[in-house]
């Protein structure tokens, strides 16, 4: 099994500096696969806690410590998303992946070919949108592992087969699933700008409570979907409709007035919003736009969950 590894900047040790230079790309992976900044850095912090506790002739008998890390990393993840579910039933509310501002540390991923059809691929930046990540965690454990480790990091199914503990054809049959769920729920989306237009009328028109106009703005079957983790007031079940979120974000605009600063950025390497108060960014909203209209709304309110929009 092989992996590519960054330049370190450790010269004294460059075996340091190799295992080290893997970090990004663990986080990469551990993101992707639970959903959770914070819990990818948990997975980061144990892989690195098992190479350190073997010896050095054990480390030095692996023939490529990255392909190793990978690998303990990806069946780590593994576990925890086989434990995920049962988390899940006590969590308070709907639970929404944690959002990224910048994407620039979380598209490198591995590169080269491998002679898949480029149409059974996503591109990197792709695979870390707000809806991207809410159709994996859709999937089951195996399914979610075999798709992101062959389609996003380029592994190839033999070595797929190591971490996911199955036969190759068998991850290849649950990658192909994975990809039948992707397709059924992918939208045609607008160029960037184009979604950022929509996005700063749906901002003007929210802050204006202009009904008739939020109303144009969305899809009459849209979604929006709220995460406070109970820890932070907000809807509790999906609001389905595109008259009745543009009723209920009218009635939020009026509760934030004169305390709410709606900010544009972007979200998971989208255009999206953030809404500020007393200096503190209290909520990350992500879109899925389809066309000339927003589909979906997912507003993350769970402080836990914004822990990198209070450092960035």
């Amino acid at each position: 099994m092989t992996t590519r590894a960054e330049p370190g900047n450790d010269q004294s040790d460059p075996g340091v500096s190799a295992i080290m230079s893997e970090r990004r790309q663990l986080l990469n992976l551990g993101y992707r696969l639970l959903g959770s900044l914070a819990d990818a850095e948990d997975v980061v912090q144990e892989t690195y806690a098992r190479w350190y506790a073997m010896s050095a002739r054990e480390q030095q008998a692996i023939e490529s410590p990255g392909a190793w890390l990978m690998t303990v990393a990806g069946r780590i993840c593994l576990n925890l998303l086989g434990s995920a579910r049962a988390r899940r039933e006590t969590y308070v509310g709907e639970w929404i992946p944690e959002p990224l501002p910048e994407p620039t540390e979380w598209i490198t991923g591995r590169s080269g070919a491998d002679g898949t059809d480029p149409a059974d691929r996503v591109t990197l930046d792709e695979s870390v949108t707000m809806a991207f990540l809410v159709v994996l965690d859709s999937m089951t454990p195996a399914e979610r592992v075999a798709f992101v480790l062959h389609d996003v990091f380029r592994y190839p199914f033999g070595e797929v087969a190591e971490i996911v503990g199955r036969t190759p054809a068998a991850c290849r049959q649950l990658a192909s699933s994975a990809r039948r769920r992707i397709r059924t729920a992918q939208t045609p989306a607008g160029p960037g700008a184009g979604q950022a237009g929509i996005v700063r009328q749906f901002r003007t028109a929210w802050e204006a409570k202009d009904i008739d106009a939020l109303i144009s703005l969305l899809d009459p079957d849209a979604t929006a979907t709220a995460d406070g983790g109970g820890l932070a007031a907000t809807h509790l079940h999906p609001i389905v409709g595109g008259q009745r979120i543009a009723h209920a974000y009218a009635e939020i605009a009026r509760l934030w007035d004169g305390r709410t600063t709606f900010l544009e950025c972007t979200v998971n390497g989208l255009p999206g919003l953030v809404a500020r108060q007393d200096g503190t960014i209290v909520t990350v909203f992500a879109f899925e736009i389809a066309g000339d209209r927003i589909r979906h709304i997912w507003a993350v309110r769970n402080p836990e969950k914004l822990r990198p929009w209070r450092i960035s």
